[in-house]
């Protein structure tokens, strides 16, 4: 490689996507009179640079058109603490071959966390190290370079989602979660309607699997009302919730690179979560990933390059 290498918001992987996909696709929302507004939000606000990704590698890549790994991470703040990323997703950009892909990493991964040499969940490095830590972690075991990373502090989700006016679903079931019904057929969500539609698992036949799809959903849900935004005060109350919420290595123009270059990857969309089998270790449970299944998963990225 080129580089060195609780519970409910854990959940929450389609809120880093979509913010992730509002913030790539950002060139299509803005106008000539936001211009300068999101500049300043990115720049001053969301832009915080590291040390383990090589911007200047990265932005050879966006001139040629070459695929990017950006890494998502859901991180959930306690008071007091740095918090952990809960959720983490390697989002990969294909603009040759008009192409998207999703591989969401399973947060008790159990790993080497790089820089400390222990064996731990894959989580734990960004609550030992932060960013850089969390991003060496991830190229090291799945083998590759990451070029960009975008984190959301997961108490913004609600946020987000009412800053959007509200998202569509179509919900294959009727159920009940905490005090909310959600019945079948379509439904129209605030953020924190949105949030009791995905956290429910135990009602669902089909457990985690269920409660995925109901993810993907809400992601494509969200960007499609994300960067088909006019209103000039929904623009300013996105600019704000993710100025807030949102840090990541890319600056303005990149994302206006982005947006511009990269904009047909959305067209077409491929999941895949890394599976692994469950073991209790020193009474704390982890997920084992087999060597097999790291390279299968190293596979699925590389073939997005070509």
């Amino acid at each position: 490689m080129r580089r060195n290498k609780e519970r409910k918001k854990r959940r929450m992987l389609k809120v880093v996507l979509a913010l992730a996909g509002s913030l790539l696709m950002a060139g299509g929302v803005y106008g000539y009179f936001f211009y300068d507004n999101v500049k300043q939000t990115v720049n001053k606000k969301m832009h915080e640079p590291v040390e383990t990704i090589d911007i200047q590698e990265t932005e050879k890549k966006v001139k040629e058109r070459e695929s990017l790994h950006i890494l998502l991470l859901g991180v959930d703040r306690h008071e007091g603490t740095s918090g952990r990323s809960d959720t983490m997703v390697v989002l990969t950009l294909d603009p040759t071959h008009d192409r998207m892909q999703m591989v969401s990493i399973p947060r008790d991964t159990r790993t080497t966390i790089e820089d400390l040499g222990t064996e731990d969940k894959i989580n734990h490095a960004y609550a030992f190290g932060g960013t850089d830590m969390a991003v060496d972690t991830v190229e090291t075991f799945l083998d590759i370079s990451l070029d960009y990373y975008v984190r959301l502090n997961m108490e913004g989700m609600s946020q987000f989602i009412d800053s959007v006016g509200g998202i569509t679903v179509e919900n294959e079931f009727s159920f009940d979660h905490e005090d909310m019904t959600f019945e079948k057929g379509p439904l129209e969500l605030n953020g924190r309607e949105a949030l009791g539609y995905v956290r429910m698992r135990k009602e669902d036949p089909q457990g985690d699997k269920g409660r995925n799809e109901r993810q993907r959903q809400v992601i494509q849900a969200v960007i499609e009302k994300g960067t088909n935004i006019t209103s000039v005060g929904k623009y300013g109350d996105i600019l704000q919730v993710l100025g807030n919420n949102v840090s990541t290595n890319m600056s303005f123009s990149d994302m206006r690179n982005i947006a511009v270059n990269y904009r047909s990857s959305r067209e077409n969309i491929e999941t895949y979560q890394i599976a692994g089998e469950g073991q209790m270790i020193d009474d704390i449970y982890y997920l084992m990933v087999s060597d097999k299944e790291v390279e299968k998963v190293n596979q699925l990225i590389q073939k997005f390059e070509s």
